[in-house]
């Protein structure tokens, strides 16, 4: 059956209604669900909730009753019956599979921890110190986060990969409690790898939720989850947060479906999140030069995430066509060939422009989540192109290296927010405070700016906080005091 994957020319005149429509389906606040989910929507809430519906009513819900509502959602949602008991992995658990992984997967993850830690505290913000003329000092400190939640898809594929880039980041800045969540299943909280490679990590939190319920548990905590683990988490100063078996942390990272995604922009505000993703994204650059077979690989290994998006923007259209076959082919040797295929026709396109200037726009405008410069002079086209979560230069940097192995996170902005928003890294784990320490003559120095600011602004208890302290600063400068 031939591939029927969008193809825009952008000299007709619908093309932009086409690309507008194509950024419209991969926004995060779209629709991108399956029949199959729009079908467990009907099945749980009894009516055809839109998915934002569905993500306030399970927050809320979860917000309100707690376990209780967890335990609920994972039986109807994920169709596992837990008890509470079992929704954290043993640490007995998290070593059996550590113990029972294959010797050469735990090299290739210590590797790889190495490659995304040395990246990862390479580019770490670092304190600041600024002397001041009159002895006092300015600073901006960073500090890490004291708690983290990771989220771990699991529904059609297992992501030790997801662990490494989500963990790593945040052990670099220092954040010392991370709990893992990932769905009830063979390909999530069930699966040996991502036990074993949690272990390896030294994750000893990981528990057996998914979806909406698992962002929730995150976001408030479950006080009245029973303590079944030998590995007791220190309790807070809070009453309001300590006890419990999941205490709520400070922020939520990782990828997932809509629902995640639309959960992480409900408790945003409770919590910090990194982002509010939809579906993967790339776009790749390629012209003449390029080889065809190369790009159609690279366009299926992201549709294959399904849903995920595959772009092509070229300037020659023999290119267009070349890869246009080699899509055919390629997705018919594939085990999962079918889904990349069903996310090609929905959320991909080959895209034919006028030249490489042309080419930078549309790749601004969409603001990709991965953006492949397989073209010659790449590196002089990744000068014209400010917007892309992350940069891959040439033939022999395709995506697959990022996803798995390069160093820098691969969770990263989609649905057109690479305009203003940036990958996750280690410093998404750090907050930081000014500090600023002024002696009696640096008051002195600065008194006059801030007395006729607060006096236009009306506010004259700011002005009087200054005022009351510039008598003092004069009686001490004449006792010899500076």
């Amino acid at each position: 059956m031939p591939l029927a994957i969008a193809r825009i020319d952008v000299r007709d005149a619908t093309a932009a209604r086409q690309i507008a429509a194509l950024r419209a389906k991969l926004a995060p606040q779209g629709d991108v669900v399956s029949e199959a989910g729009r079908r467990k929507t009907i099945e749980v809430f009894g009516e055809p909730l839109a998915p934002v519906h569905v993500v306030e009513r399970i927050c809320e819900d979860v917000k309100r009753r707690g376990l209780e509502a967890v335990l609920d959602y994972t039986a109807r949602l994920d169709g596992k019956q837990l008890a509470a008991s079992q929704l954290r992995v043993p640490a007995e658990d998290l070593a059996a599979a550590h113990a029972a992984a294959e010797p050469a997967f735990l090299e290739t993850v210590r590797r790889v921890r190495q490659r995304i830690l040395r990246f990862q505290q390479a580019i770490l913000h670092r304190d600041v110190w600024l002397e001041t003329d009159h002895g006092g000092r300015l600073g901006q400190r960073y500090l890490p986060l004291r708690r983290v939640g990771v989220c771990v898809p699991g529904g059609a594929a297992a992501y030790p990969s997801t662990v490494l880039m989500t963990v790593v980041p945040a052990q670099a800045a220092g954040v010392e409690q991370i709990a893992v969540v990932a769905p009830p299943t063979p390909y999530g909280s069930y699966n040996q790898d991502l036990l074993a490679t949690c272990h390896e990590l030294g994750v000893t939190e990981v528990y057996r939720i998914g979806g909406a319920q698992a962002v929730a548990a995150l976001a408030y905590g479950l006080p009245d989850v029973c303590k079944s683990s030998d590995a007791a988490i220190p309790p807070l100063a809070s009453p309001i947060t300590s006890g419990g078996l999941l205490q709520r942390v400070d922020k939520i990272v990782g990828p997932g479906n809509l629902f995640v995604a639309l959960a992480k922009k409900h408790v945003f505000g409770e919590v910090d999140i990194d982002s509010i993703a939809g579906p993967s994204e790339v776009i790749v650059i390629a012209d003449e030069t390029t080889r065809a077979d190369y790009t159609a690989a690279d366009l299926i290994a992201q549709a294959e995430h399904a849903p995920g998006s595959a772009i092509l923007i070229t300037w020659s259209e023999s290119l267009l066509d070349a890869v246009a076959t080699e899509l055919q082919r390629q997705l018919a040797r594939l085990d999962r060939g079918d889904l990349a295929r069903q996310s090609l026709e929905s959320f991909g396109a080959l895209i034919l422009v006028r030249h490489e200037d042309e080419a930078a726009e549309l790749a601004d405008e969409l603001a990709t989540e991965h953006l492949h410069l397989a073209c010659a002079e790449a590196e002089r086209l990744a000068g014209k192109i400010r917007c892309a979560g992350a940069m891959f230069i040439g033939p022999f940097s395709p995506v697959t290296l990022g996803d798995y192995a390069a160093g820098p996170s691969h969770v990263l902005p989609t649905g057109a927010t690479a305009r203003f928003a940036s990958g996750l890294s280690a410093n998404d784990f750090l907050r930081s405070n000014s500090v600023i320490h002024f002696t009696p003559a640096g008051l002195d120095a600065l008194a006059d700016d801030v007395l006729r600011l607060a006096n236009k602004e009306g506010l004259t208890g700011h002005a009087r906080s200054i005022e009351v302290r510039q008598s003092h600063s004069v009686e001490g400068r004449g006792q010899g005091r500076d």
